[in-house]
């Protein structure tokens, strides 16, 4: 009789254990697509010249054959931002997400600051340097 129950035990634990394997793996279209856009990479962000194209020229040197050559030097595509410039910027993207989740500001206010940071984002740059050039 014990023998029976234990046959009996190992099947249904070998079931079960196969049932969790097999439901463990499953995921929705939705699960996949937000899993595969957060592996997206960030897009290039490439500086205008003075005269308002996208240079694709980085002023990297050439081999004859077409492969970098990394004997010169390189140069950076814009100047960095300094540590307290980094700081300021993180401290009111932080108070901006914490006056969004304690209700102090709806979410379309939120989603309008958030829009006029890229807008300032995406402009600031060619703005700064065409000033610089003048």
């Amino acid at each position: 009789m014990s023998g029976s129950l234990t046959a009996k035990l190992n099947a249904y634990s070998a079931i079960c254990g196969v049932l969790v394997l097999a439901l463990g793996g499953c995921s929705t279209p939705e699960e996949k697509a937000a899993a595969a856009a957060r592996r997206v990479p960030p897009t290039a962000v490439v500086m205008k010249s003075a005269s308002g194209t996208a240079s694709q020229d980085s002023g990297l040197q050439r081999y004859k054959d077409g492969y970098p050559s990394f004997n010169g030097p390189l140069t950076a595509a814009n100047v960095q931002i300094n540590d307290q410039q980094a700081a300021t910027t993180q401290k009111q993207m932080s108070a901006l997400a914490a006056s969004r989740d304690s209700g102090a500001i709806t979410q379309a206010e939120y989603e309008r600051r958030v829009a006029e940071m890229r807008k300032l984002a995406a402009e600031h740059g060619p703005d700064t340097l065409s000033q610089i050039q003048n």
